[in-house]
C-alpha cells in the first residue's frame, strides 16, 4: 500500500503534467510567494479584516503593496472582497474556502522562519561581508 507521501507525489505529478504549464506555475507561485502574501493570509486566517486594520497589523507594508497583494489574492480566489453598503462604504477582506487551505502551507513556513531566523541572520551577514569586500 502506498504511503501518504507517495500518494502526494503521484497526485502532484498528475496535476503538474495535465494542467500546470510553466507560465501558470510561475504566475501562481509569484502571487502566493510574494513578500507580503503569506502575512496577509495569516492575518485573514484569524478573521475578516478591513483594509486599514490589515495595514496596521502587518508591520512595514505600504498601502500600495497591500492593495496589490490583496488584488492578486482576490484574482486567484484566495481572498474575497466584500463591500458593505454603509456611509461611508466599508470594505472587508476574508479568506475563501480555497484561501483557508493555504494556511496548511503558510503556518509551517512562518513557524520555520521564526525558528531559524537566528541561524539565517549570521549567514546573511557573512555572505554580505564577503561580497562587499570583493
Amino acid at each position: 500500500m502506498p504511503s501518504e507521501h507517495e500518494d502526494n507525489q503521484v497526485d502532484a505529478a498528475v496535476v503538474e503534467r495535465e494542467t500546470l504549464t510553466p507560465e501558470v506555475a510561475r504566475d501562481l507561485l509569484n502571487s502566493l510567494a510574494g513578500k507580503w502574501a503569506a502575512l496577509v493570509v495569516r492575518r485573514l486566517d484569524e478573521r475578516p479584516h478591513r483594509f486599514a486594520e490589515l495595514r496596521r497589523s502587518i508591520d512595514g507594508i505600504s498601502q500600495r503593496m497591500l492593495s496589490v497583494t490583496l488584488r492578486g489574492l482576490e484574482r486567484d480566489g484566495i481572498v474575497e472582497r466584500t463591500v458593505h453598503t454603509t456611509v461611508p462604504p466599508q470594505v472587508e477582506y476574508a479568506l475563501t474556502d480555497l484561501g483557508r487551505t493555504l494556511e496548511q502551507v503558510v503556518n509551517p513556513l512562518l513557524i520555520w522562519m521564526h525558528s531559524h531566523l537566528g541561524e539565517v541572520e549570521p549567514n546573511r551577514a557573512r555572505y554580505d561581508s564577503r561580497t562587499t569586500a570583493q
